[in-house]
């Protein structure tokens, strides 16, 4: 297990990395190193078997009746002659200065009409600085004519050596011209630029796959700090891509989605807490409210059924005023009522009666309580179904209760002006999920009160509580549903609600 660590591990994966380049590349530039080396040997090698020849074929023709030239052809030697780069010329020279022999044939004797041989003078051809092929003292005399000797010590461009041979017919000089030293610093520097492009190919070859690697082991950083800077936004949901590997990137984006979705728990939690503090302290100013403020809203409502009975006057046009006063007093009090009823509804704990409710039956009964009201302010209302609408199992009280908040609060959006509201019914996910479509052609919402409205007590109405969409909400999540709402100012609005069929195992039991 440690062993499998240690070589998934990103940092040896990274090391081995670099040292296989390493590696790689200082094989290569040996390689092209050693074949450098060996194409010099060669080089060197065939430049003495050039000079060597040339001697050889220098002294044979001493005792030979063949010209070089003939000699050369004979034993095919490619290289020697003027187009060769390494022997241009072999001379033959008496101590007169006479060439007796040479590979070029403009330089060898000629023979006269007269039976005479006609030899070309040394000092009459462009021979370069010589220089003693051996140094001894014997042969340090006087050159013949033409013959130049290089100060000891000088660099030539071109190479030119010669070697007395004492012969029965009187002293002889063999003269080596070689090519220009230029040929082999050509040959060096071409090797020099191959080896150098080999380097840089290698060298191009070696960044590239560490750039791919680099990249492709640095890539989970890059998204660990893309989903850093989303959750710091407070985005839990993001997580990063996983990639299969076994290293440290590898672990550390583990590590850091589980750290999210731990944060997004926690996150959660939290919220849950607020509410659920939140609910406490409501729960008990509800308490508060409903003990403090009901009992004398009920001896005041009995006080004016008392009055309008008893205390009734005679006079016709008194006594409709009287009731109406006594009507619109009762009606207070029964708002002020409703308030504490929605307070406490809000508060407790949901005590809900779970069975088969159907929902278009329920949304007729929701919009009928309003019929009068939607008259009154000229707006139309109906209910109708997409397809197959199936039961749900639900608490009825509890879902009536929140279609009627919000077809409240979809004629309070007319402001007297009419318009429609439609309630629209169909099914869901193969008819396991209803879904419930509160629309309106109100005056809307703004855009910046949409993500609030289901705050308790946030309200856009100067009179409102802010609790009849919380209570929407309450209902909708305690039913395991979701609801949505979509709103454009002065188009209207509309409220999706959608609820499972079923009712879920932890609902069911309690």
């Amino acid at each position: 297990m440690a062993l499998s660590r240690f070589v998934n591990s990103f940092r040896v994966r990274l090391l081995l990395l670099l040292a296989i380049l390493l590696v790689l590349t200082v094989s290569v530039q040996y390689y092209v190193n050693l074949r450098a080396v060996r194409s010099n040997t060669d080089f060197i090698v065939q430049q003495q078997r050039a000079i060597m020849a040339g001697v050889a074929l220098g002294v044979n023709s001493l005792s030979s009746n063949e010209y070089l030239d003939q000699m050369r052809e004979e034993v095919k030697q490619p290289l020697l002659g003027e187009q060769s780069n390494r022997v241009q010329n072999v001379l033959i020279v008496d101590d007169e200065g006479n060439i007796k022999d040479s590979l070029d044939k403009n330089q060898t004797p000629r023979e006269n009409p007269d039976k005479t041989v006609r030899y070309v003078k040394v000092k009459d051809i462009s021979l370069p600085p010589l220089k003693s092929a051996v140094q001894l003292a014997e042969f340090s005399s006087q050159l013949p004519d033409g013959m130049t000797a290089a100060p000891a010590g000088t660099a030539m461009d071109e190479g030119a050596f010669y070697f007395p041979v004492d012969t029965d017919k009187g002293r002889r000089y063999v003269i080596v011209i070689l090519g220009s030293a230029n040929s082999l610093t050509s040959v060096l520097e071409r090797q020099s630029r191959r080896s150098m492009l080999w380097t840089l190919g290698v060298l191009s070859v070696t960044t590239c796959l560490t750039a791919i690697v680099v990249w492709r082991f640095t890539r989970p950083i890059k998204s660990l700090s893309a989903g850093a800077r989303r959750v710091a936004g407070g985005d839990f949901s993001f997580r990063v891509p996983i990639t299969g590997r076994s290293d440290e990137m590898g672990e550390l984006t583990e590590l850091f989605n589980d750290m999210t979705i731990k944060l997004a728990r926690t996150r959660e939690l939290e919220a849950q807490l607020y509410n659920a503090e939140k609910a406490v302290v409501v729960s008990r100013l509800a308490s508060a409210i409903a003990h403090e403020i009901r009992n004398p809203l009920n001896y005041i409502n009995l006080t004016l059924d008392h009055l309008r009975v008893t205390f009734g006057p005679a006079d016709p046009q008194k006594q409709e005023k009287f009731e109406s006063l006594t009507k619109q007093l009762k009606a207070e009090v029964a708002r002020i009522n409703t308030r504490i009823t929605e307070f406490l509804n809000y508060s407790r704990p949901p005590k809900l009666d779970f069975k088969a409710v159907d929902v278009a039956d329920l949304a007729r009964d929701a919009l009928r309580m309003f019929e009068v009201q939607a008259g009154e302010s000229n707006v139309e209302t109906r209910v109708f179904e997409t397809n197959n609408v199936p039961q749900v199992i639900a608490d009825a009280e509890s879902l009536r209760s929140a279609l009627t908040n919000l077809i409240i609060n979809s004629l309070q959006s007319m402001d007297g002006s009419g318009g429609k509201i439609s309630i629209a019914l169909a099914g869901e996910d193969d008819g396991l999920r209803v879904r419930i479509d509160v629309l309106d052609t109100g005056r809307g919402i703004k855009a910046d009160d949409i993500s609030k409205i289901f705050e308790p007590y946030y309200s856009t109405k100067e009179t409102g509580t802010g609790l009849g969409l919380a209570i929407v909400k309450k209902a909708v999540d305690d039913h395991h549903g979701t609801i949505t709402v979509k709103s454009k100012e002065g188009e209207g609005t509309t409220f999706t609600i959608t609820l499972p069929v079923s009712v879920p195992p932890a609902v069911a039991g309690g």
